[in-house]
């Protein structure tokens, strides 16, 4: 890896340490590092990045915390986990069965609710008149405490009234379409692009300016092929890969 200073932005409202963690992780999952199978010492980090070392320590632990790194005594700081989330994206994709023993923790969050009026894009996907109500959930979802992807997602408002109190309660798509009489839905088109992080994608998934995310726009139907929900996800590139299953 090239040992020259590595700039960081001090005026853009994300924490020195969560910057240099994120340029950390990345060199992990880019394996800059696999010929010794840990990261350089807090000296030539602090060095790289122009920050004290109490500024690098702060980022390894959250490493640390992540299970991506483990400091060792006499050692220096082991690389633990080198692989990004691996997602499947098949005919039944489900975030915690698709993440499965990848994470220890799982969890889903619910943001904000509200009715809307459908777009003319939007009623054309689900399959309902334009300006019918739907109900948009604005999720986040976490691995083992890092947030890996954030979702703005409609339902037609008439069949699945109550939805937002299910996911709030359940933390699973999954759940919520059960609790309002759904017991099964399908995955029938995933688009997948990739764009430079906006300023809400660095909030609320904690990346640094600069930072890639893969965007998903997702349909699913019921069994008999009904639209039943659309949405846009979007994750950090760096931590998540995608693998298409037939």
């Amino acid at each position: 890896m090239d040992t020259g200073q590595i700039n960081v932005q001090r005026q853009n409202g994300v924490a020195l340490w969560r910057q240099i963690a994120d340029r950390i992780r990345a060199s992990i999952a880019n394996g800059d590092y696999d010929a010794t199978g840990k990261v350089p010492p807090e000296f030539t980090l602090a060095a790289q990045f122009g920050v004290n070392r109490h500024t690098v320590r702060s980022a390894l632990q959250a490493l640390a915390q992540e299970g991506i790194v483990r400091s060792v005594q006499g050692r220096g700081t082991l690389i633990e986990r080198k692989e990004r989330l691996n997602f499947p994206i098949t005919k039944r994709t489900r975030f915690s069965e698709g993440i499965g023993d990848q994470a220890r923790e799982k969890e889903g969050l619910l943001l904000h609710s509200a009715e809307e009026p459908a777009s003319a894009d939007l009623a054309a996907r689900l399959g309902i008149g334009e300006g019918a109500p739907v109900i948009r959930l604005e999720t986040l979802r976490k691995a083992d405490r890092r947030p890996v992807s954030r979702s703005t997602t409609w339902f037609p408002a008439e069949r699945f009234a109550g939805i937002e109190t299910a996911y709030r309660d359940s933390g699973s798509i999954t759940l919520a379409f059960r609790a309002v009489g759904l017991a099964d839905y399908l995955r029938v088109s995933t688009e997948v692009t990739a764009i430079h992080a906006d300023g809400a994608d660095l909030a609320d998934l904690q990346l640094s300016p600069g930072a890639i995310i893969l965007v998903t726009k997702a349909l699913n139907t019921d069994p008999d092929g009904v639209p039943v929900q659309y949405a846009v996800t979007r994750f950090p590139a760096d931590m998540v890969q995608f693998t298409i299953e037939n």
